[in-house]
C-alpha cells in the first residue's frame, strides 16, 4: 500500500525560500516548515527573512528555519545563498522564489529605467535562480525548482504589459528547463495566482471598486490569501507531486477559466 500521507510530509528536506519576508513566499516558507523541512528564508529584507525564520521555529514541531539577507535581483547573491544552504547542508531539496515587481503603466508611458527594473528582477532574477539551484540539484539526482508566474502570464489588462511579459517568460522557462533537468531526476514547476493579497496587491485592495471587480473576476467571488498559494508550492516541493514538472499550476480561483466575470447569472440551488 503507498502511504500516501508520507508523500506529502517533507520531514528532513532542506528548503530555500527566496522572498521568505512576506506575502506568497512567507505563506510558501511558513507551509514547508509545517511539513517538516528545515527552511532557509532569504529576502532583501533580512528582519522580514528573520522574522518569518523565528514563526516557523515557534509554530512548526517539526520544521527548523534560519535566514539571510539575500537581493533577489543580483545574480551574485543569489549564487551565494545556493552556496549558503549547501554549505551548511550539503545538498537543496526544495528551492522556491518569489519575488516581483510591478510598476503599472501603459508601454508607451515606461523608461527604460523601470523596464529595466521589472525585467532585472521578475525574469533575469527567475534565469538567475534556476541556474545556481539548478546545477547542484543536477549533481546530487534529485530537488524540486518552484517558481512564482501569475495568471497575468496568459491574460492581460492595460498598463501591465511588462510585467505580464516577465511572467509568461518565467512559465517558459519553466518549461525549457523542466526539459533540460528532468533526465537528472529534477522536477521544475510554477505557481500562477490570480489576485492575492499581498504587499504587492495592497494599493488595490484600498480601492473598494476595484477590489470587488477583481474578485467578481473569479468564479469563488474572492480574493486569495498567499497561505492557498503557499499550500499548492509545498505540494508541488512534495512527493505527492513527483510526476509532475514543466507546469504552471494555476492557483486563480477560476479566473482564467473564464471569458470575463461571471456575472448576470441568477444563482440556483441544485435540484435535489
Amino acid at each position: 500500500m503507498i502511504n500516501y500521507p508520507q508523500l506529502f510530509s517533507l520531514q528532513g528536506k532542506i528548503a530555500v525560500v527566496l522572498g521568505a519576508a512576506s506575502g506568497i513566499g512567507q505563506a510558501s516558507a511558513h507551509a514547508l516548515g509545517a511539513l517538516g523541512a528545515h527552511v532557509l528564508c532569504a529576502d532583501r529584507d533580512g528582519e522580514g527573512a528573520r522574522a518569518t525564520a523565528q514563526q516557523i521555529q515557534e509554530n512548526s514541531e517539526n520544521g527548523a528555519a534560519t535566514w539571510l539577507e539575500t537581493d533577489a535581483a543580483s545574480g551574485a547573491a543569489i549564487a551565494a545563498l545556493a552556496d549558503k544552504a549547501l554549505a551548511d547542508h550539503g545538498r537543496i531539496d526544495i528551492a522556491v522564489a518569489t519575488p516581483a515587481l510591478n510598476i503599472r503603466k501603459l508601454i508607451v508611458d515606461y523608461t527604460e529605467e523601470e523596464f529595466d527594473q521589472v525585467v532585472n528582477l521578475n525574469l533575469k532574477g527567475a534565469f538567475h535562480f534556476m541556474r545556481s539551484f539548478g546545477r547542484p540539484m543536477m549533481k546530487q539526482g534529485s530537488g524540486s525548482l518552484i517558481l512564482c508566474s501569475s495568471m497575468r502570464a496568459v491574460t492581460i489588462e492595460p498598463g501591465l504589459g511588462i510585467y505580464a511579459a516577465t511572467k509568461a517568460g518565467i512559465a517558459q522557462m519553466v518549461k525549457a528547463f523542466a526539459a533540460e533537468v528532468g533526465g537528472y531526476g529534477v522536477r521544475v514547476n510554477a505557481v500562477m495566482p490570480s489576485i492575492i493579497e499581498t504587499r504587492l496587491t495592497a494599493p488595490l485592495k484600498e480601492k473598494q471598486d476595484i477590489y470587488k471587480t477583481y474578485a467578481g473576476h473569479t468564479v469563488l467571488n474572492r480574493w486569495g490569501q498567499p497561505s492557498e498559494v503557499g499550500s499548492a508550492v509545498a505540494f508541488l516541493a512534495s512527493d505527492a507531486a513527483s510526476y509532475i514538472s514543466g507546469s504552471s499550476l494555476s492557483v486563480d480561483a477560476g479566473w482564467t477559466a473564464i471569458d470575463g466575470p461571471p456575472t448576470g447569472l441568477t444563482q440556483t440551488r441544485p435540484s435535489e
